[in-house]
């Protein structure tokens, strides 16, 4: 008999009834019924009832002192329950081990973290204790989840004609968005190598060196704070590049991926059929408030501002704004008419308080005797035909409420889009289930830095801009676009990509119109810009988050519910005490010397 299992604490059934077995596991959890001791054993593949007799002295004494979480082996016989002892719930639901031998294995301590029920815990406790909540039945599930979603990855990667290499993880600054990892290199004193924030030029120089399809579950570094959707640190995308391809061919060979996994794994919640739907980022931004649309939602939010501006229309507060250039968006709450006056006033209170906005304006539409009208604190300062060509456009009729969010046209779009979420829910008109896929393209190359009052890129430097370098030497810079694309699903952004600038001419112009001269062009990127000189092949590629797929699929609205060994909001591992103290010897070998951080001024 092998030292500690013949079969797993999920295997056992009913043909191995009479059957001697040994299993191993962890005490789940220990029940005393009048003389007979019951105990759930445990381990990664399930759960099987253990049943240990006082007649059986050595295996009830050991069973009498374990602690929940104690490690143990045990010998019997494979016993069927009665039919009113069955669980259902259980893969081994229907036979019990009557335990006649038994050994610890390792004792467990006082847990400072249950697993048994999964009670809620502080996250702190959590992330020091990780081992332990990894036991727990929700989280081990997750992260199994999360490792059948990488290996069907990388299967239909293959499948697709694509070949999986690796890129260094100690390499040079890039300029790709976020601050850099840093690692002081001791045989280079005073410089340092850079932690990647993604693969970026190197799954280039891969397309340049004359591979066509290229595909890696890659670590990427980033200084960041900490977001639900975003961990501090480190985190996995699925990187690919492709060469010879236009941003079509990137799209019909990452959909049938996507799809596929998500039909795989999502558990009987509708995947959304057909192709992505292609919204242009400016649409994106008027119809849904967002570059990040939930298409669950129906919603379509209508800019509205031509309404405002009549002679005949008195309401003076956004009229005002909208001659001084602003937007007025429209939207709609469909049967709002029948909630209650808390119901409009919960909203303009939300937009006050949470979005630091001057309120929300609605308009109620009703039909008075076969004429459609509206109702409500701002109607009255329309006239009736004005309501109606407002309502005609917006798509609402009777029993539907219109809101409105009056600002310049990026915080205009921003409350709209949030409202829209906000009402859609409250409503509930928007779907809860099942995942809505689309391709937010055709984002502008540039915008301006407020901050620094200058042009800057928006997205991804390394794009080409579309139109070429005609479009840049002709352009107003915040006019042009770029061959760039996003994906996302439910409102989460699960990747972006773009085609890439592989021209070095129009590469200098491009980073010259964001301030950056030949020579920083040629210091940051000089390894890809002189492989550009050599003959690169037109080539595209993206990057889908791993941890956000699998933070999709598993249901949940945290990352940390689907990493193993996640750090917490400040980008600590509380478990290892990372990050730590150098010793001076190590200081020492790297030439490097520590600069006490300014002491903070008192407010006495």
């Amino acid at each position: 008999m092998h030292a500690f299992r013949t079969h797993t604490c999920g295997e056992l059934a009913k043909p191995q009834v009479g059957e001697t077995v040994r299993l191993s596991g962890w005490v789940h959890r220990i029940r005393d019924h009048g003389g007979l001791l019951f105990i759930d054993l445990r381990d990664h593949f399930g759960i099987t009832q253990l049943v240990f007799d006082p007649d059986h002295k050595d295996a009830f004494k050991i069973a009498e002192a374990v602690r929940a979480e104690s490690v143990i082996r045990v010998d019997g016989p494979v016993v069927a329950r009665s039919e009113e002892t069955t669980n259902d719930n259980l893969t081994t639901g229907a036979i019990e081990v009557l335990v006649l031998e038994a050994e610890l294995l390792s004792a467990a301590d006082e847990l400072p973290l249950p697993v048994f029920g999964e009670p809620d815990y502080p996250e702190e406790t959590r992330l020091r204790y990780r081992y332990l909540d990894l036991r727990r039945e929700t989280l081990h599930k997750n992260i199994v989840l999360r490792s059948d979603i990488v290996s069907s990855v990388r299967s239909r990667m293959v499948d697709a004609g694509f070949r999986e290499f690796q890129t260094p993880i100690l390499t040079a600054s890039s300029p790709e968005g976020a601050r850099d990892f840093l690692v002081p290199a001791r045989q280079h004193p005073g410089k340092f190598y850079a932690l990647p924030q993604a693969p970026q030029q190197f799954k280039q120089l891969i397309m340049v060196s004359g591979f066509d399809r290229y595909f890696q579950i890659a670590p990427c570094f980033r200084d960041e704070d900490a977001r639900a959707d975003r961990s501090p640190g480190e985190f996995y995308q699925l990187d690919i590049e492709m060469s010879f391809v236009t941003q079509e061919d990137v799209f019909q060979a990452i959909e049938p991926v996507l799809h596929g996994l998500f039909e795989e794994f999502a558990d009987g919640r509708p995947v959304a059929q057909g192709a992505f739907p292609r919204i242009p980022f400016a649409e994106a931004m008027l119809k849904y408030g967002s570059d990040k649309p939930d298409l669950r939602n129906p919603i379509i939010i209508t800019d509205v501002s031509e309404f405002f501006t009549p002679e005949d229309v008195k309401f003076k507060a956004f009229k005002s704004i909208v001659e001084k250039g602003g937007v007025v968006r429209g939207i709609p709450a469909p049967g709002a008419a029948a909630q209650p006056r808390s119901f409009f006033d919960k909203l303009n209170d939300w937009a006050r308080k949470e979005m630091d906005a001057a309120g929300l304006g609605y308009i109620i539409f009703e039909e008075v005797e076969g004429v459609l009208t509206g109702k409500g604190p701002i109607a009255k300062f329309f006239p009736t035909e004005i309501l109606q060509g407002m309502a005609a456009k917006a798509g609402v009729g009777s029993g539907d409420a219109l809101f409105f969010a009056c600002d310049k046209e990026l915080p205009a779009a921003t409350l709209a889009g949030a409202a829209r979420q906000r009402i859609g829910t409250e409503l509930g008109v928007s779907e809860t289930e099942g995942f809505h896929f689309c391709w937010i393209v055709d984002f502008p190359l540039y915008e301006y830095n407020e901050e620094e009052k200058r042009i800057d890129f928006s997205h991804n430097p390394f794009s080409m801009p579309q139109g070429g370098l005609e479009a840049l030497e002709t352009q107003d810079p915040l006019d042009v676009l770029g061959y760039q694309y996003d994906i996302v699903c439910n409102g989460i952004e699960l990747s972006s990509g773009a085609i890439r600038n592989h021209r070095p001419d129009i590469m200098y112009k491009a980073f010259e119109l964001a301030g950056y001269g030949p020579e920083v062009v040629e210091e940051k990127f000089g390894g890809m810009l002189n492989a550009f000189k050599f003959g690169a092949p037109p080539h595209g590629g993206i990057a889908p988050g791993i941890d956000r797929i699998v933070m999709l699929l598993a249901g949940v609205e945290n990352l940390r519910e689907v990493t193993m060994f996640p750090m917490n909001q400040r980008a600590e591992d509380l478990m290892m005490n990372a990050p730590g103290e150098a010793s001076n010897a190590q200081l020492r070998e790297l030439n490097l010397r520590l600069i006490p951080p300014p002491e903070k001024k008192s407010n006495s």
